[in-house]
């Protein structure tokens, strides 16, 4: 498991499909972030399953990146 987590085409490619779409009229990961820095409210337990899902991609690519610093 830990080699598709460290597959650098793997997490893009999942940070372009996942992480971004539906692509219009926004990216759906920018409009939870909009949603969440207004202060979240009327975010039910969906959105936050939601945000985790579409945030994934973005936070493996972190790691990945954290983990090249050496």
């Amino acid at each position: 498991m830990a080699k598709y987590l460290d597959n650098w085409k793997l997490v893009l490619a999942l940070c372009l499909t996942l992480g971004l779409a539906p692509y219009f009229p926004e990216p759906h990961i920018w409009g939870k972030i909009k949603w969440i820095r207004g202060g979240a409210v009327g975010m039910g337990l969906i959105d936050w399953v939601d945000f985790v899902l579409h945030g994934l991609p973005w936070a493996l690519l972190l790691r990945l990146a954290l983990k090249r610093i050496p």
